[in-house]
């Protein structure tokens, strides 16, 4: 461990604060990309068993205070917060202000809501130093080897962080040379593109699970028989990182006895943070972004187990087996899948434009770039991200993705097994609903009527909430009317 007067040498290019798994890795990931780094936890003795270890002999500074770090560190200073979201970060913030100068930048790496970083960039330039909030995906491995980084905030800051960033970052394109990491835009624009990529991902792995259950259930697919499924699929559309690691978890055995770890595994799951601040925020928007909405409430019903194990002993439905050709029906999955996936992007590039238009960040331009920064390092990457950034490159001001050429005709072609998928499920008694929320949205977006005009005149009925007519439609103003229902209507006869 270096004491305070070889900090007070040293000139580091950045300093980092927060050694869990993430934390660690990127600084090791930072040092290995040519920079000297500061670090600072506070349980100091991490800094002192990384220094001893997998940091030894490395371009590493070794810092027991705030003071110490802020010493070690060239001008202006770029400190990488990597604490848990919420109040600790405000807490690290008003610890290192009073230690900074004007240009100073602040950089927060966590999964923190886009308005705490909205909040935070104001307050810290107001005190005359820059912040940026940073999302950081790719889990412990990607911040080893590369993460998927999607920074915003003060511009200002940008110059000075890129060179590191993108040096990090992963890197995709045919030499593998086109960094995933790029200016998003002011104040809470990164971290609100990091929440979107975290709710693709919530409906992503619902999606793949229910593609699991209904070849587990119905058809009896061994976890053998999955691996080779996966295995397929990760060869063709559906190649990504989730898919990928899919496959291999049917092929990992139990530790504790005989069988497959998967099968031993409790069948409940949490939500929180990110995935369930984007269906809240859609709902804000007035945004239908149903896929991680039916993800989160999926995850939800599962942590009821001990209510579902008491429901399956007084509850009935059909016994869940499959008599059709099982090859015709995997495959059938894999369209039902791969179109249900574009529905859940779709919905949230619509939400990542809703939210920059309000919040004045200039996403809407962006698009195509958000697509290329999930292409590499991040938990949803996929080959089929480059179609993504290819249909807003063509078409900037695509509405949604469903009318890119490309996204239209595999939806088109997936139509009958999706929908065959959907309704077998259905008859089954298997649940389903991400694969079913996609199909309604499909069907809901793709049709000129709905019955929202009952709807209305039902609100217009028992509220006075006045409707619209449609054959007023296309004026410059929709004027609003209100009918006498109650006097208008026929009568019941007795």
């Amino acid at each position: 461990m270096e004491g305070p007067a070889a900090v007070m040498r040293a000139q580091c290019d950045i300093g980092l604060i927060g050694l869990a798994v993430m934390g660690e890795n990127l600084a090791l990931n930072i040092e290995r990309r040519g920079y000297s780094i500061a670090v600072f936890n506070r349980t100091v003795h991490k800094v002192d068993d990384l220094l001893a270890g997998r940091a030894k002999g490395k371009r590493f500074v070794g810092c027991h205070t705030y003071d110490e770090l802020v010493a070690s560190l060239k001008p202006p200073r770029k400190i990488l917060m990597m604490v848990k979201a919420g109040p600790a970060v405000d807490q690290l913030i008003d610890s290192l202000l009073p230690l900074l100068s004007k240009g100073d930048i602040l950089i927060d790496g966590g999964n923190t809501c886009y308005a705490d970083t909205e909040r935070r960039t104001s307050y810290v330039e107001a005190h005359g130093l820059l912040y940026c909030g940073t999302g950081v995906s790719g889990g412990e491995e990607g911040a080893l080897l590369g993460p998927s980084i999607m920074p915003g905030g003060s511009e200002a800051a940008w110059p000075h962080l890129k060179p590191i960033l993108q040096a990090i970052s992963a890197k995709v394109g045919p030499n593998h040379d086109i960094p995933c990491c790029e200016w998003l835009g002011p104040r809470g624009a990164g971290h609100y593109v990091k929440m979107v990529h975290n709710g693709i991902e919530y409906g992503d792995m619902q999606l793949i699970c229910e593609a699991y259950f209904l070849m587990k259930e119905a058809l009896g697919l061994s976890n053998d028989e999955l691996y080779d499924v996966f295995d397929q699929w990760n060869r063709g559309e559906l190649d990504s990182y989730l898919i990928e690691i899919t496959r291999d978890i049917f092929s990992v055995k139990d530790d504790r006895g005989e069988g497959f770890l998967v099968d031993k595994i409790l069948d409940t799951a949490g939500a929180k943070g990110t995935g369930k601040w984007m269906s809240q925020l859609a709902l804000d928007l007035g945004l239908p972004s149903t896929l991680v909405t039916e993800a989160v409430f999926a995850r939800c019903l599962s942590a009821m187990k001990a209510e579902r194990i008491a429901a399956s002993k007084k509850l009935q439905g059909p016994t869940a087996t499959y008599s059709g050709d099982r090859s015709k029906f995997i495959e059938q999955i894999r369209q039902a899948l791969y179109a249900s996936k574009i529905c859940s992007y779709a919905q949230g590039f619509v939400q990542l434009r809703a939210a920059s238009q309000e919040m004045g960040w200039g996403l809407e331009d962006k698009l195509g770039r958000c697509a290329l920064l999930w292409r590499g390092g991040c938990i949803i990457r996929a080959v089929f991200l480059d179609r993504i950034k290819e249909a807003f490159d063509a078409d900037p001001n695509l509405d949604n993705l469903l009318l890119a050429p490309y996204f239209t005709a595999i939806v088109h072609k997936a139509q009958d097994a999706w929908r065959h998928v959907v309704a077998t499920a259905a008859e089954l008694g298997l649940p389903a609903p991400a694969l079913a929320a996609a199909l309604a949205y499909y069907d809901g977006y793709r049709r000129d009527r709905l019955p929202a005009n009952l709807l209305q005149a039902q609100r217009d009925y028992f509220g006075a909430h006045q409707f619209k007519r449609l054959d007023e439609w296309g004026a410059a103003e929709l004027p609003e009317h209100h009918a006498d229902w109650l006097h208008r209507r026929r009568q019941p006869e007795s």
